[in-house]
């Protein structure tokens, strides 16, 4: 019998809270760096225009948001927004690290559900590994659309399953089974996050069933790009 996968606000945001201060370094480890190509790709698939503004929703500590303003040379002004402080507590010091100025990269305290900024702000709106973790998935896409600029881009990176075997067996087993057990050990933590992960992928629509979602909710041509066996996929949608 399936149970239903608990992701109030609180539950996530707590749990996430938990392991920030591992939080990179455990997504590059358990991805074998992959993710940085992910972040990578994306960038340069929606090829933003530099000098117009952009959102990162569900930022976690930056790093696409930080690819943003490589990509734009600093020209853009870019907002990366997440409803975890702890999180964004470590994107600030990356920021000030790397000597970008706050008023081109500035961190915000937020819901993806309930954004607070105006409708029809941002060229680019992007959400990277976040979307499964808002309790409402319908409501963020239609917040994402929401506040794009009419002709601008909504973008989904996620993580997915992968359909071809024998590598969908052999990843499935790994997800499942060995990643929660290295991230409880080097995270030193609760084993909730970790678990949650492919709870929470398993149960997330894929492929056709979200680009659907995502035409519902405003978007047009929308199309999807299917990354290193189908262990995530971009979205791609324009308003």
């Amino acid at each position: 019998m399936s149970v239903a996968l608990d992701k109030s606000g609180s539950r996530v945001r707590r749990m996430f809270g938990e392991i920030a201060p591992h939080y990179d370094r455990m997504n590059h480890l358990l991805s074998m760096n992959v993710d940085k190509y992910w972040r990578w790709f994306t960038v340069r698939k929606l090829k933003p225009t530099p000098g117009e503004p952009i959102l990162d929703v569900c930022t976690g500590t930056g790093d696409l948001a930080l690819a943003f303003y490589r990509y734009t040379k600093g020209e853009s002004a870019i907002v990366a927004s997440d409803f975890c402080g702890e999180m964004l507590e470590i994107g600030e010091k990356k920021r000030d690290r790397a000597k970008i100025p706050p008023e081109r990269l500035e961190f915000i305290e937020a819901d993806a559900q309930n954004l607070p900024f105006e409708s029809d702000r941002f060229s680019v709106v992007s959400v990277a590994f976040g979307l499964r973790n808002v309790a409402d998935t319908d409501q963020g896409l239609r917040e994402l659309t929401r506040v794009c600029k009419p002709g601008g881009q909504v973008a989904v990176l996620e993580f997915s399953t992968p359909t071809w075997q024998p590598f969908k067996a052999f990843y499935g087993f790994y997800f499942r089974n060995v990643l929660p057990r290295i991230g409880q050990m080097l995270a030193r933590n609760s084993s909730a996050a970790y678990e949650y992960l492919p709870q929470s992928v398993g149960l997330f629509p894929q492929g056709k069933e979200l680009a659907a979602k995502m035409e519902a909710a405003g978007l047009s041509d929308v199309r999807y790009y299917t990354l290193t066996f189908g262990i995530a996929t971009l979205y791609v949608g324009r308003k």
